[in-house]
């Protein structure tokens, strides 16, 4: 029987825009849709994005769609020592997230693909145990059903779909960060990223300054969705965010006295992926999957290019999306990026076990090159350095070397 669509996209994020996009210029019969009423709101991250990401992808940036330029990172220590971090791995782009979101969609469009809002995906319909579409409601109207022999699930977080169709989508305190940010003005800065460390500012987290144009910034504090509160989970002393981020604000001159335009809070993802991405007729791609890096909870570069990978998979398979045919999308990911992912997994959980003094010392030990290299997942030369004048740290670093 012919369905309604070849493939059906759950979320028009850049992980479902993407791959939409590619499927659709390949003359594929493609459908997004999209649960809110505007694609790309609310904004929920602090909008950065590096420049080898839209390489990857072939894009350019029209102005309008980003805020600024980023030329590179100052990253600090607890004690206030700095470590300034400029590359070409460091340069990217400050995003207008709303914009950028709307304006990849709008790719896929021209490319063919079409966008329904306001439909939001409510279950499976299964057929001799297979999937074979969607049950959705539009508008908030009765529920009807639409048919595809493909289903892509790019929820985001939320991935309810996913779940259905046998997924582990569910995420534990442990493994995600609760966030608070303000976009605030007028702050100077050099178009660097700031990233300030320590157990009294964020516990298990950070706070990040991200630059935007006309000395605006996006400002916000993470921590461990295990430590809320003021109570002690798992041995850490923690509390709510935007009362740690209200006090790191209190204590810098500058930011005392700037305005806060715009707020929200949040929850990311920062631990491992999922263990499958595929089964038959259906896939999970970018957040959905937890396709996100585990040190700062970034999602839309990971997000886009899952949806490159993906897209190859189901054009390779020519119309037949047996879990055989599409597992080749988790060999890819898994042998690429997800190499990455995982080592900046454990390279999270070995900071979790430093306290402010070792942050303090490795600052002092390793300049910005070697940082680079860590960010890579190259560890051994800075562990060394480290190691060399501190080896009560030889148990907590060795893991990143072994």
């Amino acid at each position: 029987m012919k369905s309604d669509h070849d493939v059906i996209v759950i979320g028009s994020g850049p992980a479902g825009s993407s791959l939409a996009r590619v499927l659709a210029k390949e003359g594929k019969d493609v459908l997004i849709i999209e649960k809110r009423k505007q694609i790309g709101v609310p904004v929920r991250c602090g909008e950065g994005l590096g420049a080898r990401e839209l390489l990857k992808q072939n894009l350019t940036l029209p102005k309008g769609i980003y805020s600024t330029e980023i030329l590179g990172a100052k990253v600090v220590a607890p004690n206030g020592q700095q470590i300034i971090w400029k590359d070409e791995e460091t340069k990217g782009y400050m995003l207008e997230r709303k914009a950028f979101d709307q304006w990849l969609c709008e790719l896929a469009i021209k490319e063919g693909a079409k966008l329904k809002v306001l439909m939001r995906a409510t279950d499976l319909i299964m057929k001799n145990g297979k999937i074979q579409g969607l049950k959705v409601i539009y508008r908030e109207q009765e529920e009807f059903e639409l048919t595809a022999p493909l289903i892509i699930s790019a929820e985001g977080m939320e991935a309810q779909i996913a779940k259905k169709a046998g997924f582990n989508t569910v995420h534990s305190p442990y493994d995600v960060d609760t966030c608070y940010q303000y976009e605030m003005m007028e702050y100077s800065h050099e178009n660097l990223i700031e990233l300030y460390f320590g157990a009294k500012i964020a516990p298990r987290g950070y706070v990040w300054i991200f630059p935007k144009e006309n000395k605006k910034i996006n400002l916000g504090l993470g921590i461990g969705g295990n430590i809320l509160n003021g109570k002690k989970l798992g041995g850490m002393q923690g509390s709510d965010p935007k009362i740690l981020l209200d006090d790191f604000i209190s204590k810098n001159k500058e930011l005392k006295n700037a305005s806060i335009m715009n707020e929200f809070g949040g929850v990311i993802s920062v631990g491992a992926p999922i263990d499958k991405f595929v089964t038959d007729n259906f896939m999970v791609i970018g957040t959905a999957s937890k396709q996100v890096d585990p040190i700062h909870g970034g999602g839309i570069a990971l997000a886009m290019e899952s949806g490159l990978m993906a897209a190859k998979i189901i054009l390779d398979a020519k119309g037949k999306y047996s879990k055989e045919n599409l597992e080749g999308y988790e060999k890819i990911w898994k042998e690429g990026p997800g190499k990455k992912v995982a080592k900046r997994l454990m390279l999270r959980k070995v900071m979790e076990k430093l306290n402010d003094d070792d942050l303090n010392y490795i600052f002092k030990a390793i300049c910005d090159k070697e940082l680079n290299q860590v960010m890579k997942g190259n560890f051994a030369v800075s562990v060394a350095k480290v190691l060399a004048g501190r080896p009560q740290l030889l148990k907590i670093l060795s893991v990143l070397t072994s």
